[in-house]
């Protein structure tokens, strides 16, 4: 599946995760960008308008968020 617009954000690792979701959602408006803790459980469904953005206890994000 094609999405429109950035999608993926390796530039990112490493930074606040807050700070990466309006970054994301800035760059992309097609997208709704959240942080989840590393090692949660989520869904497998594919979704364009999706970001997940991946923190850990210091709320800094861990992998390379990308539209899914």
């Amino acid at each position: 599946m094609s999405c429109k617009g950035k999608s993926s954000w390796e530039e990112l690792i490493g930074i606040n995760g807050q700070a990466a979701t309006q970054i994301i959602m800035k760059e992309n408006p097609r997208v709704k960008a959240f942080t989840v803790p590393e090692g949660s459980v989520v869904t497998t469904d594919f979704r364009c308008d999706r970001v997940r953005v991946f923190i850990d206890s210091k709320e800094n994000v861990t992998r390379v968020p990308k539209i899914g």
